[in-house]
């Protein structure tokens, strides 16, 4: 157990010049990205992340260029006490940078994007993309707070975890487009040991009836991976048992794809490159996604 508190930063000003102490000892960081409510998986990304280099900065902050105007910005879980218990509890040397909204967004922040002012990246040919089709909104404003994140902590490797895949390919891309001088690094998904359901901030809204049915999108994935391993290739029956399996348990299916690791364009079959089997799904007014590496490895 860490032997001193976390020390958490509010503003650009601290972190620059922790950045700059950090630069002196002739320390490498890596960084963490995180919207706080802090589960096992965030802290599995964190635990990467100490391996990677000598310190470690984990960013807490709700960003609300992500959400759009009807999603849940104001119910998103804030549990930054306990969030920095966790990690003070772990034996990493490491920081928190949880600031504001005014200080990542100087000129102001609204979920309305037609009402936005200020400086936005958008990563266009894979923000489009999966998720993009119902959250037109999201990578943009997901591009866009890791540019400031990276720009102001100055990392030499940042962790994602696979969990948002799409979210990877989108910053690999921004940061060879942007030249960020840093290594993505992406960590395997953290799942339930005893049902294989992903761990997510948002699985809390679930209703106990609901937490019991969820699992089933999973387990049509795995089931279309065994599928995959016995030499099926093609788009319909590897799509095909993971619907199976979720209408089993009455998933309300937003949608199921079979896409390039490239360019997340949509496969009819699995070729040399291999493929992310990816999908959404809604239970209730609770949005869940999850993912499979069909055939590579990030």
């Amino acid at each position: 157990m860490s032997s001193e508190p976390v020390s958490v930063f509010h503003t650009v000003r601290e972190v620059r010049a922790w950045r700059e102490a950090q630069r002196t000892l002739g320390n490498t960081v890596a960084f963490v990205a995180t919207m706080g409510a802090l589960h096992a998986g965030h802290i599995e990304l964190v635990n990467l992340a100490a391996t990677k280099c000598d310190s470690v900065i984990v960013s807490i902050f709700v960003n609300p260029a992500q959400f759009a105007p009807h999603e849940d910005l104001a119910t998103y879980p804030r549990t930054l006490p306990e969030d920095i218990a966790k990690l003070g509890a772990l034996p990493h040397t490491l920081v928190v940078f949880a600031p504001s909204a005014q200080e990542m967004y100087p000129r102001g922040i609204t979920t309305d994007r037609s009402l936005q002012r200020g400086t936005f990246i958008e990563v266009l040919g894979l923000s489009e993309m999966l998720e993009g089709g119902t959250r037109p909104h999201f990578f943009r404003g997901v591009a866009t707070v890791v540019a400031k994140l990276f720009h102001i902590a100055e990392p030499h490797a940042a962790v994602f975890g696979q969990k948002d895949i799409q979210q990877c390919c989108v910053l690999r891309a921004m940061i060879a487009d942007l030249h960020f001088p840093l290594k993505l690094v992406v960590a395997p998904t953290v799942r339930d040991p005893e049902d294989g359901l992903a761990l997510s901030s948002r699985n809390v809204y679930l209703t106990a009836e609901q937490r019991q049915r969820a699992p089933a999108f999973y387990r049509g994935l795995r089931r279309a991976c065994d599928l995959f391993a016995a030499g099926v290739v093609d788009r319909s029956r590897l799509i095909g048992a993971v619907k199976q399996e979720a209408t089993k348990e009455g998933l309300d299916i937003e949608y199921i794809s079979l896409s390039s690791p490239d360019d997340l364009s949509e496969l009819q079959q699995v070729g040399s490159a291999g493929a992310v089997l990816s999908g959404a799904w809604r239970m209730g007014s609770t949005r869940l996604i999850d993912n499979v590496l069909i055939g590579f490895e990030f």
